[in-house]
């Protein structure tokens, strides 16, 4: 009797942990799941359309160089300079054109034949229905070419998941103070 009081004894301590283990939650590095798990709908193209303030000049510059290379005075691309930005992001080309982001990133001129900026920047939005949202851009930017294509590599906000490009065209550039003002037309897919 008693041993048989033992084996169901033991019998539900098993029991109770193979339980125990078939229902924990599952710590795996990775799992599938379904888009819509995350609220996400059906994804849709939007073309975005702003100007980009990059000011190094002035009392309150928004872009300011952070580092240099010993050897970028004697460079006629300005190769190794390293340059902080928090640019406005506008509507118009002008000055005074209404604020719908900042331009918040880095960017470093990274080609030593001609002037070539690899571009990391988070373009963070503060107006409408994008208010809050962001984009990535990661990319070479030849200034002095007409038209210059960027990838957009990720987002957050209104634009998670984002993948797209970017194309930037001059609008102004002063050679004396390196002042710039840049039109940027953003195709992005998100959801």
């Amino acid at each position: 009797m008693a041993k048989s009081k033992n084996l169901t004894y033991i019998f539900t301590i098993v029991l109770t942990l193979l339980f125990s283990f078939a229902t924990a939650k599952s710590h795996s590095f990775h799992r599938s799941i379904s888009p819509t798990a995350l609220g996400l709908q059906k994804e849709k193209l939007s073309h975005l359309h702003f100007f980009f303030h990059d000011i190094g000049s002035g009392p309150k510059p928004t872009a300011v160089r952070v580092a240099q290379a010993h050897m970028t005075n004697t460079s006629s691309a300005f190769f190794g300079i390293l340059v902080m930005a928090d640019d406005p992001l506008t509507v118009g080309p002008e000055p005074g054109s209404k604020l719908v982001g900042k331009a918040q990133g880095i960017y470093g001129f990274a080609s030593q034949e001609d002037v070539g900026l690899l571009m990391i920047m988070s373009f963070a939005f503060t107006e409408g229905k994008y208010n809050g949202s962001t984009l990535s851009l990661l990319g070479r930017n030849a200034v002095f070419s007409t038209v210059r294509e960027m990838p957009i590599v990720g987002g957050s906000g209104a634009f998670r998941f984002a993948r797209g490009y970017a194309q930037a065209k001059t609008h102004t550039f002063d050679y004396k103070t390196g002042d710039a003002v840049v039109e940027y037309n953003v195709y992005v897919f998100h959801y």
